[in-house]
């Protein structure tokens, strides 16, 4: 899938290099699809633990404490990497984890015992630490890349293919492996490569499937992605100290970076919002409306085209007209969307109004069509929404230590998230309701629209 180098960004590299770079997005995107939104998270809490309530608390508890993590160790760990280079050794050590990780999530079969338990919910969380940890050296990429007129559509090209990397996942695993219970054929109404039975092997699959489409997709960006060289005489113990000297001289003159940390906070907000929307949008359709895996399949179909489709316009528009506009536009759309999707329940929509359920196929009823246009419209600000954050942060923080900023960028995206999940958690177990657990994240996408609204980034 060689690309083009956008027009008018004075590229500094060829388009295999830029090849290499996107196919990290392609590569990774698969676990976020397949595992923590569409299949195995709510395979996870309605089969494995058993309980819908009890299993969206648990992996909202996985959720916080790896958020926490990230948030914690992101910035030091970009600020000594600024000053060691060699920015692709980082990324092979956390896809060895993100490799093993997700191959570990095979032992989460209906029935089994509380190890099992333990090891998937560890797993869970080193994947996501993983992934977050290599994205971050990713990110700091950009600039070498590309000019400043070309970030936008770099980054919107990422996203994009990294979506359309899920979707292509997913139309695998719910087109030919998972079935639907009712009929035993797949999505696609083929016999499926695993026939349904109680242990559940194909919803245990997504896990080792998306281990190894990662492993195969990240080896163009390894071979042909140009890397920051390594500092020479750079000692990692020298590089530690003065690593986390950076950080906290960084930290204590925020003033000299004000737009910057305001832009930070932000997305800090506005980003707990929109990933736990993502973590828990599945189980929420999945017991509002008994959805299975062939069901929750077609519905992350649905929603990885609107994503990438967002990604690849919201590219162009954003070294158009700016990456501000854009997320701000994102974020509106973004709200509606989530406002739509929590209006609607098991038999009513836009908070009251009936509807007839209906037995006649996958998505028959009116509620669930609505509540599939609703996320659609996230779907489409999602990508622009984290593309455009991505490319603003490359064009604003100092080239020099581009790598500490997107630390920082991480620690913005995940310092709350475990806030998010811890809050939707306690909400969902004191009043027993889905829907009122989740509403929190309107909270956090107004806030972060407010706050942003602010930002100066010229």
């Amino acid at each position: 899938m060689a690309i083009v180098a956008p027009a008018a960004s004075e590229p500094k590299s060829n388009s295999l290099a830029l090849t290499g770079w996107i196919m990290f997005d392609w590569a990774a995107q698969p676990f976020y699809t397949l595992v923590s939104t569409f299949l195995f998270a709510p395979y996870f809490a309605n089969v494995f633990i058993g309980n819908p309530v009890q299993g969206q608390a648990m992996w909202a508890y996985a959720a916080a404490v790896s958020g926490l993590a990230v948030a914690v160790l992101s910035p030091i760990l970009g600020a000594i990497a600024d000053r060691t280079g060699g920015l692709k050794r980082w990324i092979f050590a956390f896809s060895l984890v993100f490799v093993a990780g997700q191959m570990a999530l095979w032992v989460a079969a209906p029935g089994a015992d509380a190890s099992a338990v333990w090891i998937v919910l560890l797993a869970i969380v080193a994947v996501s630490m993983a992934g977050e940890f290599s994205a971050v050296f990713n990110n700091s990429l950009m600039p070498a890349l590309v000019g400043r007129d070309g970030l936008g559509r770099l980054s919107g090209f990422g996203w994009a293919a990294g979506y359309v990397g899920g979707l292509i996942a997913l139309i695998i695993m719910a087109g030919f492996v998972v079935s639907n219970p009712a009929t035993g054929k797949s999505m696609l109404g083929l016999d499926p490569l695993i026939p349904f039975s109680a242990a559940r092997e194909a919803d245990r699959l997504v896990g080792p499937f998306s281990a190894l489409w990662f492993a195969v997709f990240i080896i163009p960006f390894f071979l042909f992605t140009p890397d920051i060289p390594v500092r020479p005489g750079a000692r990692w113990r020298q590089a530690a100290r003065d690593g986390v000297a950076d950080l906290w001289r960084t930290i204590q003159n925020v003033r000299d970076y004000r737009e910057i940390a305001r832009f930070l906070i932000a997305r800090m907000l506005y980003t707990d919002g929109l990933a736990a929307i993502f973590i828990f949008g599945g189980i929420y359709a999945s017991a509002i409306f008994g959805w299975g895996a062939f069901q929750l399949g077609m519905f992350g179909i649905i929603l990885s085209i609107a994503a990438a489709a967002g990604g690849f316009a919201g590219g162009f528009l954003d070294d158009r007209f700016g990456a501000k506009p854009v997320i701000l536009s994102a974020l509106v759309l973004l709200i509606a969307g989530a406002t739509g999707v929590l209006s609607i329940d098991a038999d009513s929509v836009l908070f009251g109004v009936p509807v007839e359920r209906a037995d006649g196929g996958a998505f028959a009823g009116q509620g669930e069509r609505l509540y599939i246009a609703f996320a659609i419209l996230i779907g489409l600000a999602s990508g622009p929404l984290q593309a455009s954050s991505r490319s603003l942060l490359a064009r604003m923080a100092p080239p020099e230590r581009m790598t500490e900023f997107f630390g920082l960028f991480a620690f913005s995206g995940k310092v709350t998230s475990f806030m998010a999940p811890l809050a939707i958690a306690a909400v969902t177990q004191a009043t027993g309701s889905q829907r009122l657990g989740i509403s929190v994240v309107l909270i956090f996408l107004a806030a972060g629209f407010s706050l942003m609204a602010t930002v100066k980034t010229s």
